[in-house]
């Protein structure tokens, strides 16, 4: 079935190089209740977030979505130094933590290892080549973002064929409830009467009265509304994941209310294999929530 929904969930990768310096970006993304971005950026940098943070917004409507990217100069080019401000900090850090705790001391490569400490871009750049790096990173960025949209819609489209035999399984269980002779009102009414039957033997009761229990009765056990409802609650689950953009929160509310008329249902059963129907319904409807869970 082919459908445009998308799954919050993805990964893409993306690399290139530029002046002496390579760079690999990484963008993951998981389930959210609205778009939750984060992006760690070289130093130096940081004036790119605003316009990835744009572009992120333009693409994606849902999700948290995590990107990091590596950036390291040609093994030819590269130029690197210790920051000894960051240095000094990250000594006085190690030593408090020993005054703490007790643990070994701490190996050189270990605190030059630490972020900050060894800078890997040279602080004498000069602009035009911070320039066409920062828009060489932009574009990257970008190509990983489409391919970040590509594996959700991939992954919608397998999650939108399970959603679609979900659907297809509550019209099933619901044409069962509607078929069952249990909804009917001659079923409750002859119910009544053998109730009745047996709880006052052969003194009876009036024809007039047992018709009015037997209209009370069947007007509280009467489920065809429920399942009308039901019907219009799946046909229009089936439009929505035909429909393009954003769909996860619709779908969501229409699960809410799928459950609502299922637990009317049971509550409503004359009899068990009524109830069992309804049962299955609210375990089908809990799968159905579980995927949606996962949509944009």
């Amino acid at each position: 079935m082919k459908s445009n929904i998308a799954s919050m969930t993805g990964f893409a990768r993306s690399e290139g190089a530029q002046d002496g310096w390579r760079f690999v970006w990484e963008l993951r993304s998981v389930n959210g209740r609205g778009l939750e971005w984060r992006c760690r950026l070289p130093q130096g940098f940081e004036s790119l977030e605003p316009e990835l943070r744009k572009a992120t917004k333009k693409r994606l409507a849902r999700g948290s979505v995590n990107g990091t990217v590596n950036l390291s100069a040609d093994s030819a080019s590269a130029a690197y130094r210790v920051n000894q401000e960051m240095l000094i900090e990250a000594v006085k850090m190690v030593e408090k933590l020993r005054l703490q705790t007790e643990c070994a001391p701490p190996q050189p490569e270990g605190i030059l290892g630490l972020r900050g400490v060894i800078e890997t871009i040279d602080g004498d750049m000069d602009e035009d080549a911070r320039a066409r790096l920062s828009e060489a990173l932009a574009k990257s960025y970008e190509d990983a973002l489409d391919g970040l949209m590509a594996a959700r819609l991939k992954e919608g489209e397998a999650m939108a064929l399970v959603l679609k035999n979900q659907f297809d399984e509550i019209e099933k269980l619901t044409a069962d409830a509607a078929a069952h002779a249990a909804v009917t009102p001659h079923a409750i009414r002859q119910r009544i009467e053998a109730q009745l039957q047996e709880l006052l033997g052969d003194s009876g009761i009036a024809e007039e009265r047992l018709a009015q229990e037997a209209a009370l009765l069947a007007i509280k056990a009467d489920v065809r509304e429920e399942l009308d409802r039901l019907h219009a609650h799946v046909k229009t689950g089936r439009a929505l994941l035909a429909k393009a953009g954003p769909v996860g929160r619709d779908l969501d509310f229409l699960i809410q209310e799928c459950n609502r008329e299922a637990n009317t249902l049971c509550s409503k059963a004359a009899d068990m294999d009524l109830k069992r129907i309804g049962l299955d319904l609210k375990r089908v409807i809990d799968q159905l929530r579980e995927q949606v869970q996962n949509i944009e």
